[in-house]
């Protein structure tokens, strides 16, 4: 390897022309780096600009004005915080959260803006024969999209693809894309991620082996933690992808080392997680029986082969929003296919008003309940926080998630048995109602109904709720952006699927109640104690059953027990019909 490493660099946002020296950082930069490892390499820089076609293709001002309000939705569960509520939004962001909101709602509006960038990149790329693509920012999005559309496949093939500070993982341009990222053919695609970054930025989860994200975390007093070559100079980055490209013995070394620990941390093939809360804060909350159900589903899956070591589980006030999302992180990662995940979770569920586009209440969030949980979205499990770990699983990964709770909240009667679901509070509910002058009396108001003509039209009501306005856990409704002709087209032109979607068992129906039960003087979940009675059934027989056929018989088991819930089971059609394969 004794030639010049050649590299392109693409700029992130605009403005580029404002300090023209932005050119001779980045190659110093790109230089030590790589020369820290090796010293005798050569580095080759060369730049490809794109603001002159941005220039060229102003958005309208309705145009505009839309899908800034859809980017800034998309980062609200996306480390931007609370943007849509009023007195916030797009004013209140840093001058280059704005610009880059722009460009990125820019982008994605024209579709001649985003082919004209493409063949930019692109013959940058074969002019240069550049071995190492960096992109930063707006850059990566642009790389990406040139990656995997057209002769981009071909391009890309055996070289290097650095994206950093970049977007590509934000749900709006994850729409795009049909709500799936896919892999490139490039020989390596390495991934600087800062979790301090702010401007839409979001880890990525790529199913392939070329793909690797590298941790690179700075966070800078006064400024946004975008800058381009603090990314480039962090320390994981010298160790973890500057090696790779610079060549020589100490770089060899390291990578070798590097694939063998990649061997050594593969994951278990069968991992669960089991949530149980009983011990919520307000007394008038507090349940019984979900601490006996995870011991219960516990007992099960071991019984089905999962060993004690890969199942994890977190009860009462320890099963916070932040303490549940770390574990369904652990639970998730490295699942590959053929690998099986099972979530449980036992206790209320509730339905959160949430802020849309135009900082308004325009649909609810189906959400679990957490110990710490407010009726804010920072302290819910909505699915918004959920799908970033399971819609971009390997198809072929089997990802269950089993809710004993209920779907749209509840009211424990007096005497009666328990209700797994909560009410919203009097200053929550107001978001939902309006005063109608005419009759003098508070009414509902009228919430966006769902998307029109997108990819779930058919099974609509499983997605968005009977009447259209619920984002339902599990679903990735936030990902399903474009009208179903576009949805469907751009599927198929990039070759998948659309996101991974798991299999999800409910206790009950989208406007029922999930009770508790008492098997003598021992509280369960109605729910659990029904699939408990199932299981063992099975296991006693050794006979193999579908998921559907498990559904169906919890339901009858819960007739029996005069329970007026309905369990139900949802998820590509082809697994919901299909052996559950840790049973018979």
């Amino acid at each position: 390897m004794n030639g010049a490493l050649r590299v392109l660099a693409v700029h992130g946002i605009g403005h580029q022309d404002v300090d023209a020296s932005w050119k001779e950082a980045w190659a110093r930069a790109i230089e030590g780096a790589v020369q820290g490892w090796n010293p005798t390499r050569q580095v080759q820089v060369s730049f490809v600009p794109y603001d002159d076609l941005f220039a060229r293709a102003p958005l309208g001002a309705a145009g505009w004005a839309e899908a800034i309000w859809k980017l800034l939705a998309s980062g609200v569960s996306h480390g931007l915080g609370d943007l849509l509520h009023p007195g916030r939004g797009f004013l209140g962001l840093s001058d280059a959260a704005r610009w880059t909101a722009g460009m990125i709602a820019q982008w994605v509006d024209s579709e001649k803006l985003r082919a004209a960038a493409n063949r930019r990149v692109l013959d940058a790329i074969s002019s240069t024969d550049a071995e190492v693509i960096c992109a930063h920012s707006m850059g990566s999005l642009i790389c990406y999209d040139a990656f995997i559309r057209d002769r981009g496949p071909a391009t890309i093939a055996g070289r290097t693809f650095v994206s950093f500070g970049s977007q590509i993982g934000n749900p709006f341009v994850r729409g795009i894309f049909g709500g799936r990222l896919v892999p490139i053919r490039a020989r390596r695609w390495r991934h600087l991620y800062n979790h301090f970054d702010r401007i839409f930025t979001t880890p990525l989860h790529i199913p392939d082996p070329n793909f690797r994200q590298i941790g690179t975390p700075f966070d800078i007093e006064g400024i946004d933690d975008h800058d381009a070559l603090h990314y480039l100079t962090h320390p994981a980055a010298i160790s973890g992808l500057w090696y790779e490209l610079a060549g020589g013995a100490a770089a060899r070394a390291v990578e070798r080392s590097a694939r063998a620990f990649s061997r050594l941390g593969a994951g278990p093939a069968r991992r669960a997680m089991l949530v149980g809360i009983n011990d919520y804060p307000d007394p008038q909350h507090r349940l019984e029986g979900c601490v006996n159900d995870v011991f219960l589903v516990s007992s099960m899956l071991q019984e089905c082969g999962f060993l004690a070591d890969d199942i994890r589980v977190v009860f009462d006030r320890r099963a916070t929003a932040r303490g549940i999302l770390d574990r369904l992180e652990w639970l998730l990662d490295g699942a590959g296919a053929g690998d099986v995940r099972v979530f449980y979770y036992s206790g209320h569920g509730a339905q959160l008003p949430a802020y849309g586009a135009r900082e308004e209440v325009d649909h609810l969030d189906e959400c679990l309940v957490p110990c710490d949980f407010d009726w804010s979205a920072g302290r819910a499990i909505t699915d918004n926080q959920f799908f970033e770990l399971y819609s971009q699983l390997p198809y072929e990964t089997r990802f269950v998630a089993i809710l004993d709770c209920c779907h749209s909240g509840g009211m424990a009667r007096d005497g009666g048995a328990r209700v797994r679901g909560l009410t919203p509070p009097d200053d929550i509910r107001h978001r939902l109602l309006r005063w109608e002058p005419d009759l003098r009396m508070w009414v509902p108001r009228d919430l966006e109904r769902g998307r029109k003509g997108i990819g779930y039209a058919r099974n609509r009501p499983s997605y968005t709720g009977s009447l259209g306005v619920t984002h339902r856990l599990g679903r990735s409704v936030t990902l399903r952006t474009l009208e179903r002709g576009r949805y469907v087209r751009v599927r198929r032109q990039l070759g998948h699927r659309g996101p991974y979607l798991p299999v999800i068992l409910e206790a009950c129906g989208e406007n029922q109640l999930s009770y508790e039960y008492r098997h003598g003087g021992t509280p369960y979940g109605a729910f659990t104690f029904a699939l408990h009675e199932v299981f063992r059934g099975l296991l006693e027989r050794g006979r193999p059953i579908t998921f559907e056929g498990l559904r169906a018989s919890a339901a009858g088991r819960l007739a029996e027990l005069e329970y007026d819930q309905t369990p139900t089971v949802v998820g590509p059609r082809a697994i919901v019909e299909s052996r559950i394969p840790w049973i018979g």
